[in-house]
């Protein structure tokens, strides 16, 4: 099993920033892509960013220019730095995964439990 655990949400102004970190633990072989995606009561979860191992990053259409996403494949951590900050970024941010247990088995998705991110006008 992967176990993710998300940081850095919270209540920030328009216009401020955050980092949101999440870092995974337990037992896998490798992870592959890492991302966040963001949810809204009423609304389907959406991809914010995404990052492959190599480093190539993939980003939503609201987060491009705003978010910068980055890995640290050591430590199996995903970061999200979010900066000039608008009310419509709020939600619960999501971290995921795709973690393999060994090298002939397929990639799963793992998702972390999410953390709250508001932001005030």
């Amino acid at each position: 099993q992967v176990q993710l655990v998300e940081s850095g949400g919270g209540l920030v102004q328009a216009g401020g920033s955050l980092r949101l970190s999440c870092a995974a633990s337990g037992s896998f072989r490798s992870i592959n892509d890492m991302g966040w995606y963001r949810q809204v009561t009423g609304k389907e979860r959406e991809l914010v960013a995404s990052i492959t191992r190599a480093g190539d990053a993939r980003y939503g259409d609201s987060a491009k220019g705003r978010f910068t996403i980055s890995r640290d494949n050591a430590q199996n951590t995903v970061y999200l730095f979010m900066s000039n900050l608008e009310p419509e970024d709020t939600g619960v941010y999501y971290c995921n995964m795709a973690a393999k247990h060994y090298s002939y088995s397929p990639y799963i998705d793992y998702w972390g439990p999410g953390t709250p991110v508001a932001i005030s006008s």
